[in-house]
């Protein structure tokens, strides 16, 4: 018996510094926070969009104004068609020429020296040669169209002589990356300066609900009876308005649309939802012994309501912050696309889907881009909400 048991060695064992120090509560938040992987995914694309947003616009060559008529509705990805050694070009759709290199740089629109609009020709010069530019087989009436030899509902012949119009390659537009709208702007430099006007609206909401929601709730919940009545009943009220008629009745009264508008819509009515829950959270926790405690100190009621009970109901205020940005983002784009957003020429992720409304059949990439950017912002700040009210539950900690 004596040689299977060993006495163990007092100093060999563990003591209470070698046992795995204790996690506050935030750090066991971010510790549950960066298991979720959505969540962590979403975090990096909120981030990445807010750098975009801020450092992005300086690294363009483009403003979200400046305009380029001779290159509107350049897509993202150009077809590349060989005139002759050195030289090519993209056959727009609205039949024109412009030069490009065979990389994919737009070097420019091809000088134009006679456009006939009977026969419907066009006679472009291009270090020396003519090209002529022939798209009568096009059919505008929509009836039966004719092609050519190639094809092609339209010829073009260089020095004379028709060539094959077939692209040799289709390639990225390397000027302008995500192509250009009707009147020439950069696609690229016009989201990302959408980007910067949504993510402020978003980052204005969370502070209206941070400041004027917290408090608000917090005092209405601690002092409860008629007080509180008469505060939610206020709610109610401003609650009871439409979001639409309260834009509409300030423009009225503004005189404009504007950046400026939004922000006063979102700061009268955003607050309302974080109230309401910061008020039922404050109702759970006001008669808890800490709190009895603090009363029987003396503490005032502005340090309870601040010192106590706000803190200890900051896991779903969090939450809510972090849901309210992407329905402020959605909420901007909206009254942008149906007109009471931002004014042109600032760009704007609904004033951009308005602009392409126009043109949604011939380049849908217009409409794509702005809806792709206002999906995958909602889509980061949903799944970092959905992530911090999980790392944020108590019930669920390990």
């Amino acid at each position: 018996m004596n040689e299977k048991w060993k006495k163990v060695d007092r100093s060999s064992m563990p003591t209470a510094e070698d046992t795995r120090p204790g996690l506050t509560y935030w750090q066991d938040v971010w510790r549950r926070f960066r298991k979720n992987w959505l969540a962590m995914a979403g975090l990096v694309l909120v981030i990445l969009i807010a750098l975009l947003a801020v450092i992005g616009p300086m690294f363009s060559p483009y403003s979200y104004a400046d305009q380029q008529l001779e290159l509107s509705n350049l897509p993202p990805r150009l077809a590349i068609t060989k005139l002759s050694d050195g030289l090519y070009a993209y056959v727009h759709k609205e039949f024109k020429l412009i030069q490009v290199s065979e990389d994919g740089d737009v070097l420019g629109p091809v000088k134009l020296i006679d456009d006939d609009l009977v026969l419907r020709t066009r006679t472009y010069e291009l270090d020396g040669k003519e090209i002529k530019f022939d798209y009568s087989l096009a059919n505008k009436k929509g009836n039966k169209q004719k092609f050519s030899d190639y094809g092609y509902n339209y010829r073009i012949f260089v020095d004379g002589k028709e060539i094959d119009p077939t692209p040799v390659k289709t390639t990225q537009n390397k000027t302008f990356v995500l192509g250009t709208d009707r009147l020439g702007r950069d696609m690229w430099t016009r989201t990302l300066y959408g980007a910067r006007i949504s993510l402020s609206v978003g980052v204005v909401a969370a502070l209206v609900n941070m400041i004027i929601g917290v408090i608000y709730g917090g005092i209405a919940g601690y002092e409860g009876g008629m007080i509180d009545n008469v505060m939610m009943r206020i709610v109610d009220l401003i609650n009871s308005i439409p979001l639409m008629l309260i834009v509409i009745l300030l423009m009225v009264v503004i005189g404009k649309s504007g950046f400026g508008t939004i922000i006063v819509t979102i700061g009268l009515v955003y607050w309302v939802s974080m109230a309401r829950q910061v008020r039922g959270q404050v109702l759970s926790l006001k008669e808890q012994e800490y709190v009895l405690a603090a009363r029987t100190l003396g503490a005032s009621k502005s340090r309870i309501i601040m010192r106590h009970l706000i803190p200890n109901a900051l896991g779903p205020i969090v939450v809510s912050m972090t849901m309210s940005i992407p329905n402020a983002i959605f909420t901007e784009s909206f009254l942008s696309f149906v007109g009471l957003g931002v004014s042109a020429p600032q760009a704007s992720w609904g004033t951009l889907a308005n602009d392409a409304l126009g043109a949604i059949r011939s380049f849908p990439y217009q409409l794509i881009i702005p809806s792709v950017a206002i999906a995958i912002t909602m889509f980061a700040f949903n799944f970092v909400g959905d992530g911090l009210r999980d790392a944020l539950d108590p019930r669920l900690r390990k």
